[in-house]
């Protein structure tokens, strides 16, 4: 699943150049002396501030590339799953297009993204980005795609209702046990006041699963990836812990069926103690839903096992050239993967305009371009990073596991699973999952 929100999506400039392309594009435009791309994610009209950034950074692009002509499409969401293969099979694809990591391998599969492994070593920062997001664009010892953002999934937190429990503000729940005690004392507040909620509809419960059975140390699919892991006794102590906590404890309210709208909703009304989410969610829950930054905390996934991550990033169409290659690695590299600088780091740019400077994460570089991007985004934070220390210290030690194959599939059938638990208190626990392993055997059949 995409993360609620890295809001700040990619784009482009120039009205005048979108009416003069189509939605493709892999005409490179040589004979004008100038090498044209295409590519997607414009940040939408509504996000004046995202956007006036974007073309602010594109138009410095082309005036440090006089050479290179960038011409960007306006998307909202940056892709839509119900367009996104026909887009590839029609050649509709812009020559730098935006992925989910769970795409990478898709794209490769069906021989739609150019190999970039002999041109990686012209992309002067990426040998400085994290050895686990890169691996996700490089299947088969080949690299086909760049990051360009990561997140993983933490317990999100409200500071002021452990305070009102008698809890530990300062020391948030590392178990699921730690988290169920949690979550009855806060429940116990009354008011309508919800220890902990979850979702169940919409494929993130099926989402959710996965990241809570990741904590627990198990896996959704085997390594082969050809086999259900969910009839495991790790798969029945992440259902077993929430139908406790529904129904045993009280303390995940009545009204179930969630979706992470009614989380944050929640949440930014002060009537939520906790609830799984990324870093991103936090400027949402204060900007949208009312929350404030010093209420809104975040800890590491409970179980100290894995937690789930997710991202994005670009690859390049097969039909590309190898200047419009080069073209397009230079303006990944200009765009985002400039520690401290470009769309996504320019911390003083975005403090200037108010957006929310300190969050932990994305965080994409290693070693001395980790720390060079650190120290910018500390020197410019605007909120309270303290909260986010927990979540900092116990990720060091948590593996980072990606989204299964065929996550969305997946994730409908344990969509069942989860709502069935929440909504019924004699659901047969053993039977939903030897049920849900069958039916994701036949996905994994079908490839």
């Amino acid at each position: 699943m995409r993360s609620t929100g890295i809001r700040r999506t990619v784009a482009a400039l120039g009205v005048s150049a979108l009416a003069l392309t189509a939605c493709g594009g892999n005409t490179d435009d040589s004979a004008s002396g100038k090498t044209r791309i295409t590519v997607n994610c414009m940040p939408p009209k509504s996000a004046k501030v995202d956007r006036g950034f974007f073309e602010e950074d594109v138009a410095a692009f082309e005036k440090q590339n006089p050479d290179i002509d960038v011409v960007a499409h306006d998307a909202f969401p940056c892709q839509d799953p119900k367009t996104f293969d026909a887009k590839l099979a029609g050649g509709q694809m812009e020559d730098v297009f935006y992925t989910y990591f769970t795409d990478a391998r898709h794209v490769v599969d069906i021989n739609q993204a150019a190999d970039l492994t002999p041109y990686v070593k012209e992309l002067k920062s990426y040998g400085t980005i994290q050895q686990q997001l890169r691996d996700i664009y490089t299947v088969d010892g080949k690299i086909y795609g760049v990051p360009r953002t990561g997140y993983s999934m933490g317990l999100i937190y409200n500071r002021a209702l452990f305070d009102k429990a008698g809890l530990d503000p300062d020391r948030p729940p590392t178990t699921w046990a730690e988290v169920r005690t949690a979550a009855r004392k806060i429940a116990r507040l009354g008011g309508g006041t919800v220890g902990y909620a979850d979702y169940s509809a919409q494929n993130q419960g099926g989402w959710h699963f996965t990241a809570e059975l990741y904590s627990q140390g198990g896996d959704v699919v085997s390594p082969d990836g050809k086999k259900a892991t969910v009839d495991t006794p790790e798969g029945r102590a992440v259902l077993q812990t929430l139908h406790d906590m529904r129904w045993t404890d009280d303390s995940m309210g009545s009204k179930q069926l969630l979706v992470i709208n009614d989380a944050q909703q929640l949440m930014g009304s002060g009537r939520l103690g906790m609830y799984l989410a990324a870093p991103d969610n936090i400027p949402i829950l204060v900007k949208e839903k009312g929350a404030a930054y010093e209420d809104i905390a975040i800890a590491p996934m409970p179980g100290g096992r894995a937690t789930l991550v997710g991202g994005d990033g670009y690859m390049v169409s097969k039909k590309a050239s190898p200047a419009q290659i080069r073209a397009g690695l230079k303006w990944l590299d200009h765009m985002f993967l400039t520690p401290g600088d470009g769309f996504l780091g320019d911390y003083a740019r975005a403090k200037r305009h108010d957006a929310p400077v300190g969050l932990p994460e994305p965080r994409l570089f290693t070693g001395a371009a980790d720390a060079e991007d650190q120290q910018v985004k500390k020197a410019n934070a605007n909120v309270p990073v303290g909260n986010y220390q927990p979540f900092l210290d116990g990720n060091a030690s948590l593996d980072m596991k990606i989204e299964p194959p065929h996550a969305q599939q997946i994730y409908s059938v344990l969509d069942g699973v989860v709502s069935a638990v929440l909504t019924k208190e004699d659901a047969d626990i053993d039977r939903l999952l030897k049920d849900a392993s069958g039916k994701i055997d036949g996905i994994l059949a079908r490839g």
